[in-house]
C-alpha cells in the first residue's frame, strides 16, 4: 500500500507498526517448521519478484528476509514508525480528519488504511486448569525458543496449519509427543522441493519464464475454484480422493488411519498441505489422542475418560481469534459509532474494503476477502489498486469525506452471504475459524480470485456518498 501511494504521489505517508520490525505473520511466527503453504513465486509481490527462492514453499526466515529487503528496495524506512501501537482513532466530522492516538503521541490523518490483518491475536482454548500447568506452556505464535524439547514429553493441542508444521519438526527430538485432536484436517500432498541455483539463474536471465511459472502456479490453484470447490462439488471429490490416497499411502495402521479420516467435506475447514505430517504421526514416539480434553493439570492433560497424559511441555497450536481481533480495533466513526458496535451483528464491509459510517477508512484483507484456495497477496494487490483510486479522488477534492452508501453496502453484503449460504464452508458439516459466533462466514470470498478482481477493478462512485467538511 505504501509503495503504491508513493508511486501515485499520495502523501505525506506514515506507516504505524506495533512491533519492532516489519514482517507481520512472518515476524511473529518463528515456531519450528514454520513455512508458507503457497509457493514463494506466487506469494511474492507481483512488482517485487524474487528469482532465487530456495524452495518451492519457502520457510519463515526466508520470507521475513524478503519483506525486509522490500522495505529497503523501495525506501520505506523513513515512513515507518516501529514500536508504535494505535490506541484509538476518532473521526473528526468538522475537519474531515481522523484523530489517531498512539502510545507515542497523536496524529492527524486525512485517510487511514487498516492493513493489520486478523490473525495476530492468539486464540487460547477455554479449558479448566489451563493456567495450572507446571511446565513451559506457550502458543505457537509466541514460541519459547529458550525451552529445549530434546528428550521431553511434549503435548500439542490443535491440528491446524501450524500444528502440521510443528509436529514433523519436533517429533524426531522429543521423547514422546501427544497430539490432541478435536477433528482431523484434510491434508493433501505438498510436493515441496528445493529449486536450486540453476532455476534461480534461469529466472533471472529469462523473466518471462519466471512469470510463466507464476502463472502456472496461479492456474493450478484457481482452476479448482472455477470447477466448484466452493460449492462442494466435482473439485471437492477430486481433492478428497487425493487426500484419502495420501493418507492411505502414509499410514499403514488402520486404527490410526480411522482417527485421521475427516467426517466433513473437503474445504469446509482450511485444506492443509504437507508431505511429512502423516509420516510423523506414524512414528513410535507419537500418539494421536482424540478424546475430549476435560482439564489441564500441573502434570499434564486429562481427557474425558479420566486418563491423565503426563507432559513436560505444552504447546497450543490453536490458531487466532479472527472476529475478536478485528473488532477490537479502537475505532470510532461518524456519530460516535464504534467499529465494535457497527459489527455487533457480524463483520462486513463494502467489497471487503470500505465501511459505511467510517469515512476515508479502508481495509486491506478485510472481511470476506480471505481465500481457501489461492494466494491472498493477489487479493491484497487488487484492494490496494481500489484504495489508490479512492485516495486519488480524495486528493482531487480537499476536505471531502468518502464512504459507502448504506444501501449499496447492504446490497453487496446480502449478495455475498446468499452466495456463501450454498458454499462448502456453510454446508460442509463442520465449524471453523472462518465463521463467527453466529455461524456466518466472515473470512472468505465465495468465488475465484478473478471474480474478486473484477468486483474491485475500479470503484463505482454511485455506490459512495461524499460530504465536505464545514
Amino acid at each position: 500500500m505504501a509503495i503504491r501511494c508513493r508511486e501515485a504521489g499520495i502523501g505525506p505517508l506514515r506507516i504505524l507498526e506495533k512491533a519492532g520490525s516489519v514482517g507481520g505473520v512472518w515476524r511473529e511466527n518463528t515456531y519450528p517448521g514454520a513455512a508458507c503453504d503457497i509457493p514463494g513465486h506466487l506469494y511474492a509481490l507481483s512488482f517485487a519478484p524474487k528469482a532465487d527462492w530456495s524452495r518451492l514453499y519457502p520457510t519463515q526466515p526466508e520470507i521475513a528476509a524478503y519483506l525486509e529487503a522490500v522495505v529497503e528496495r523501495f525506501g520505506l524506512r523513513p515512513h515507518l514508525s516501529l514500536d508504535t501501537t494505535v490506541t484509538g482513532a476518532v473521526w473528526d466530522e468538522a475537519r474531515a480528519l481522523w484523530r489517531i492516538e498512539t502510545d507515542r503521541g497523536p496524529l492527524l490523518a486525512r485517510a487511514v488504511v487498516s492493513a493489520a490483518g486478523g490473525l495476530h491475536h492468539p486464540a487460547l482454548p477455554d479449558i479448566p486448569g489451563r493456567g495450572s500447568f507446571a511446565g513451559p506452556a506457550f502458543h505457537s505464535a509466541a514460541w519459547d525458543h529458550g525451552v529445549s524439547l530434546a528428550g521431553r514429553r511434549v503435548g500439542v493441542i490443535g491440528t491446524g496449519a501450524s500444528a502440521i508444521q510443528i509436529v514433523p519438526a519436533i517429533a524426531p527430538e522429543v521423547a514422546s509427543l501427544t497430539l490432541f485432536q478435536r477433528s482431523p484436517p484434510w491434508v493433501v500432498p505438498r510436493n515441496d522441493h528445493a529449486l536450486g541455483p540453476r532455476v534461480a539463474a534461469a529466472f533471472r536471465r529469462w523473466p518471462l519464464l519466471r512469470r510463466a511459472f507464476r502463472g502456472l502456479l496461479y492456474g493450478q490453484r484457481e482452476i479448482p475454484a472455477v470447477l466448484g470447490f466452493t460449492r462442494g462439488s466435482f473439485a471437492n471429490r477430486i481433492g478428497e480422493f487425493t487426500a484419502r490416497r495420501h493418507l492411505r499411502g502414509a499410514i499403514a495402521d488402520p486404527a490410526l488411519r480411522e482417527k485421521l479420516t475427516p467426517r466433513y467435506r473437503l474445504g469446509c475447514k482450511r485444506v492443509l498441505v504437507s508431505d511429512d505430517y502423516y509420516p510423523a504421526l506414524a512414528r513410535s514416539n507419537v500418539a494421536v489422542e482424540t478424546g475430549t480434553i476435560r482439564a489441564i493439570t500441573p502434570r499434564g492433560v486429562v481427557t474425558q475418560d479420566g486418563t491423565e497424559h503426563a507432559l513436560d511441555v505444552l504447546v497450543y497450536a490453536t490458531g487466532f481469534d479472527l472476529a475478536g481481533s478485528v473488532a477490537q480495533l479502537p475505532v470510532t466513526g461518524r456519530g460516535g459509532r464504534t467499529l465494535a458496535r457497527a459489527w455487533d451483528g457480524g463483520m462486513g464491509a463494502h467489497r471487503g474494503i470500505a465501511l459505511s459510517g467510517f469515512p476515508n477508512w479502508f481495509f486491506l484483507l478485510g472481511p470476506n476477502t480471505g481465500l481457501g484456495h489461492n494466494s491472498v497477496v493477489l487479493m491484497i494487490e487488487a484492494q490496494v489498486a481500489y484504495v489508490i483510486a479512492c485516495l486519488e479522488r480524495l486528493a482531487a477534492s480537499p476536505g471531502t469525506a468518502l464512504e459507502p452508501a448504506p444501501e449499496a453496502q447492504a446490497r453487496f453484503l446480502a449478495e455475498l452471504h446468499a452466495e456463501l449460504a450454498g458454499s462448502v464452508w456453510q454446508r460442509g458439516g463442520c465449524a471453523s475459524w472462518y465463521q463467527d459466533e453466529g455461524g456466518r462466514n466472515v473470512a472468505l470470498w465465495p468465488g475465484t480470485v478473478a471474480s474478486y478482481r473484477r468486483a474491485v477493478r475500479s470503484p463505482v462512485w454511485d455506490e459512495y456518498v461524499t460530504a465536505k467538511s464545514e
